[in-house]
């Protein structure tokens, strides 16, 4: 017997050395914050908003155009009306002689231009408000996400553990039933019981193993969720124990936290603030735009200023085109104000203000989720504090009566029956043993989920 325990030790052993290591908590937390993909992304999308806000800032910079062109060809002119529709008109301007010709030189025309909106009842500085609501709104979605994600992990890591726990759990069991099959084909072999105890013990032993594996694949699959949480290369991990036996020192002194510290809340809000900022934005589109504009410009001609009575007054020479001998400035202040933007943009508002008030009703659900959540986890903090009081004893007095059993079976005073009855009793008592004691931990993280202060839980690693 004692040779057995050595053996299942070493295969004990050998199952955890094939761990590639031993990861607490903390890493595994810290591990998922920096290598999770969606957390990386919304970082950017965050630092994307914050660049908006900058480009907002610049957007009420006046407009300063430099333009220059030079051009060759024909002068012709004629009385009548010109639309350039679409811009595509051509700028030729001179005489409206009495034919056509086909002198051409070269010209040239050389502008600043400057206009910029300085006054525009407010809205410049909104839009900049409404940037930086979007960067606040792109703020709290990273906040969140990684504060949910702080809480996958964890949970995830809880699940991990109670699996290996149990996988240990159910080691001792196939230890167990090994013995008792040992046992029973001894005395069946020594004609002290019938062939069907041994049988029956082999079934056990069979059972013991088939729970084992379960056991096994139920590991292996929690094991690569929390890989996949933590966005590293697949590896097997064997977790940190040492705090499942011991009560959070937090559990009994829980403080009530207010909505605006849960990091999903501060972001359902944001979303409220940022259509709020967008009402505003297009309250302004109802008012005029008032402008500041100049123009500078140069201009040069291959034509010359008697051209209108000696049509052979002008040269092909491109340098003599296009040097500047003329030069005009214009400085001015304008208002436009579309008036039927008035009906469209009223429309834009009433749209908005019921997404607002739409965003403001899914808060309010979430609101009275992470209320009932918080409620249902001091429930299950009080239920897992009761029973972990009781698993200690499920499992001594389980031990006793198995122990009992076996002893009375040893000595031909009980049947099998009654020695397979205890053997399920004390499998069941452990494995209860331990998933009440990692619901103690569960329970908090709950709270800590729906009081939004992960510190709560993490603390106390």
């Amino acid at each position: 017997m004692t040779t057995k325990r050595i053996s299942l030790f070493l295969l004990t052993l050998f199952f955890f050395q094939g761990f590639s290591q031993t990861l607490s908590l903390k890493e595994a937390v810290e591990t998922g914050m920096t290598n999770y993909g969606t957390l990386k992304a919304k970082n950017k999308y965050a630092e994307a908003s914050k660049e908006s806000v900058k480009q907002a800032r610049r957007d009420y910079l006046p407009n300063l155009n430099l333009a220059a062109q030079q051009d060759y060809g024909t002068v012709n002119g004629q009385n009548g009306p010109l639309y350039g529709f679409g811009g595509l008109g051509v700028a030729s301007s001179g005489l409206p002689l009495p034919e056509q010709n086909w002198n051409a030189a070269f010209g040239a025309l050389y502008l600043v231009n400057m206009n910029w909106d300085f006054f525009t009842f407010g809205r410049a500085k909104q839009r900049i408000n409404l940037a930086k609501a979007d960067a606040e709104r792109s703020e709290k979605d990273l906040e969140q996400e990684k504060f949910q994600h702080k809480i996958k992990i964890s949970a995830a890591y809880l699940n991990l553990l109670a699996s290996q726990r149990l996988l240990i759990s159910q080691e001792k069991n196939l230890e167990r039933a090994v013995v008792f099959q040992k046992i029973a084909a001894a005395r069946v072999k020594n004609g002290l019981l019938p062939g069907v105890d041994s049988t029956l013990a082999s079934a056990e032993v069979s059972r013991a193993k088939i729970m084992l594996n379960q056991g096994k694949d139920q590991v292996k699959e929690l094991n690569n969720k929390l890989v996949a949480l933590m966005g590293t290369d697949i590896k097997d991990y064997v977790l940190d124990s040492t705090f499942v036996k011991k009560i959070p020192t937090s559990i009994l002194r829980l403080e009530t936290t207010t909505d605006t510290l849960n990091p999903i809340l501060q972001y359902y809000r944001s979303r409220i603030d940022f259509s709020k900022q967008q009402v505003r934005l297009f309250k302004r589109e109802y008012y005029p735009t008032f402008s500041l504009f100049g123009v500078y410009q140069t201009r040069a001609s291959g034509f010359n200023s008697n051209y209108a009575v000696d049509q052979t007054s002008y040269t092909r020479n491109y340098f003599d085109g296009i040097s500047p001998d003329r030069q005009n400035y214009l400085l001015g202040v304008g208002v436009t104000w579309n008036l039927t933007s008035i009906a469209r943009s009223s429309k834009k508002v009433s749209a908005q203000k019921l997404i607002s008030e739409a965003l403001q009703e899914e808060y309010n659900v979430i609101d009275q989720q992470l209320k009932t959540q918080s409620d249902a986890a001091d429930a299950k903090i009080r239920y897992a504090m009761d029973n972990y009081a009781e698993a200690p004893k499920q499992v001594q007095a389980a031990e006793q009566a198995y122990l009992q059993k076996t002893t009375l079976y040893k000595n031909g005073l009980t049947n099998l029956v009654d020695v397979t009855q205890t053997l399920y009793t004390l499998n069941r008592a452990e494995i209860d043993r331990d998933i009440i004691y990692t619901n103690v931990w569960q329970s908090l993280l709950m709270k800590a989920a729906a009081t939004g202060d992960f510190e709560l839980f993490i603390n106390e690693f």
